[in-house]
């Protein structure tokens, strides 16, 4: 264990890039409803902006640059389009499981939990859908369910507190920085992870600059670097 640095007793899971493989689709479904606004970013920029933030942050957030862009309200159906896009996405074969976090998971004697900015009804589809749900209920917890979402820490310090750790023994493993910042605001220890396709060749830079101790690339690195934490 490195020096000065509480054993770790509770690891908190971002979901959508992270145990599920979901944000390559929410990102072909965000990109294509955007260019059709004529707003399009370029996939590196998208998930700089956006990644990490709750539905109701993301919808905010495209009506100010819609706004900005073409000054005027954003088309009152985008929102609806979106989430019917997602949810075809969601409810396909395209949705698996990012390879190895099942495993990983089901190694872990320890709290866990998942604190994500998916609504609770999306969380419960997705987990399920890639049997992981079982291996963390009750201790799935949406940004729904405080009053600020990520960057903000008030999701990872809700997930601690209802798993009973202190936010100094949390680990999260996050693959936005808006989820790195908002881990590091609770007290905690973060762990970048680059394992989802929809990760680009900078991400892991982006993640540590975000303050990432270190970038897990696949699952297979999790086992030994947990063990050495404990």
């Amino acid at each position: 264990m490195t020096e000065n640095k509480a054993a770790m007793t509770a690891i908190i899971f971002d979901c959508d890039g992270v145990l599920v493989d979901s944000e390559a689709l929410a990102l072909e479904v965000e990109l294509a409803a955007m260019a059709e606004l004529g707003i399009a970013d370029d996939a590196q920029t998208h998930m700089e902006k956006y990644l990490g933030l709750t539905g109701p942050e993301f919808y905010d957030a495209i009506e100010r640059e819609f706004s900005r862009v073409h000054n005027r309200p954003l088309p009152p159906d985008f929102r609806a389009t979106c989430q019917r896009r997602y949810r075809a996405a969601i409810d396909s074969d395209r949705l698996v499981e990012i390879a190895g976090a099942r495993d990983f998971v089901m190694t872990l004697s320890c709290a866990k939990a998942v604190a994500s900015s998916s609504s609770v009804e999306s969380l419960e589809r997705k987990l399920r859908r890639t049997l992981l749900w079982d291996h963390f209920a009750p201790h799935i917890y949406s940004g729904e369910q405080v009053a600020r979402g990520k960057p903000e820490p008030d999701l990872f310090l809700h997930a601690a507190s209802h798993v009973g750790a202190t936010p100094a023994a949390c680990l999260v493993i996050e693959d936005s920085t808006h989820g790195v910042v908002a881990a590091r605001r609770a007290g905690m220890r973060v762990w970048g992870f680059t394992g989802g396709t929809h990760m680009l060749k900078p991400a892991g830079q982006h993640l540590l600059d975000a303050g990432a101790e270190r970038i897990l690339r696949h699952w297979r690195e999790a086992e030994a670097l947990w063990a050495a934490q404990r």
